[in-house]
């Protein structure tokens, strides 16, 4: 069985977690002129923490809303000048982390079976689930912020978009394919098909051999801080990559508005396989950016203002 690591945290369950947040963060102020709050979003029964940017001279005001979560190992931090950028431009900005990420909750698993036959609260020792990459778990993140936003009492619900980059550039052709309240996205850098993980013989039986040893409690979920995948913080919980493929999803999210943005030099994937595919598939509006002369993480250094006036662009256009 697992060895108890240093997750373990009491609770008084049916998921109330009891611990304090992972990372210590500086406390951030937002620009003079912006409104900024916190938010909480309940992801299966998992409190997910959000982060939600406004021009103060738009308080009020029913607002065309931006959704926005980071890619593969990311948090919100790393959000917070695109989402200002869609702030000054009018937009209600709305960025989240996925559960075990930034201020998220984590994923909690019993450490001791529950006992027999106990329902509602009971007292237990847990194992916090932190910093692993599972898109069945994300994208459920995408679909349930989603629902939130239906409530929210600033966002024009008949003017949603959402934005993506990177990992998350995926995972918004997700969230459109499954959700028809999405209107127009934008998806930069996207990685779109995870199904590396199953590219050979050695990749799928490392694949399999994962998910086997798991299903009978002989391995314990990644360490936070892992790093599997080149330099990319965050291990991938691999069985749940290995059908998972955005790319082919672009049919069926044909009726937001779709915006594709890569790198000429792209080094992580190949631009054929993901971005490309998509928007060869794509039946409806859409559109695909090549930027010059960037590698992957050149959206976010010398082509960011670049980019974010694309996304602003196109937002008010569709939205």
């Amino acid at each position: 069985m697992w060895s108890v690591p240093r997750a373990l945290a009491l609770i008084v369950a049916f998921g109330l977690l009891l611990a304090v947040p992972a990372v210590a963060q500086t406390p951030w102020t937002a620009p003079e002129g912006i409104d900024w709050r916190a938010g909480t979003i309940h992801s299966e029964g998992t409190r997910l923490a959000a982060e939600i940017f406004s021009l103060e001279s738009n308080s009020g005001r029913k607002l065309p809303c931006i959704l926005m979560a980071h890619g593969w190992g990311g948090t919100v931090r790393g959000l917070r000048r695109d989402a200002l950028a869609f702030a000054k431009a009018g937009y209600l900005a709305v960025a989240f982390d996925y559960r075990g990420w930034g201020n998220s909750d984590p994923r909690v698993i019993l450490a001791e079976p529950a006992p027999e036959g106990k329902a509602g609260r009971f007292q237990a020792e847990v194992i916090a689930i932190r910093e692993v990459v599972d898109p069945a778990e994300q994208g459920r993140d995408w679909l349930n912020a989603m629902h939130w936003l239906q409530s929210e009492p600033m966002c024009d619900t008949a003017r949603i978009g959402v934005w993506g980059s990177s990992y998350s550039g995926g995972h918004v052709l997700y969230v459109a394919a499954h959700d028809k309240r999405v209107k127009a996205v934008f998806s930069q850098v996207g990685g779109m098909d995870s199904r590396f993980v199953v590219a050979s013989e050695q990749a799928t039986a490392r694949t399999l051999d994962e998910a086997t040893r798991r299903a009978r409690g002989e391995l314990p979920y990644p360490e936070p801080g892992a790093v599997e995948v080149g330099a990319l913080r965050g291990a991938p919980i691999r069985d749940k990559l290995m059908d998972y493929a955005p790319a082919e999803l672009a049919v069926q999210a044909s009726h937001a508005a779709l915006m594709f943005v890569i790198a000429e030099n792209e080094e992580l994937f190949d631009n054929r396989n993901h971005a490309i595919k998509a928007h060869a598939a794509a039946t409806g509006v859409k559109k695909l950016v090549t930027l010059p002369s960037i590698k992957h993480y050149g959206i976010y250094r010398e082509a960011r203002q670049q980019a974010q006036k694309l996304a602003i662009d196109w937002f008010n256009e569709h939205l």
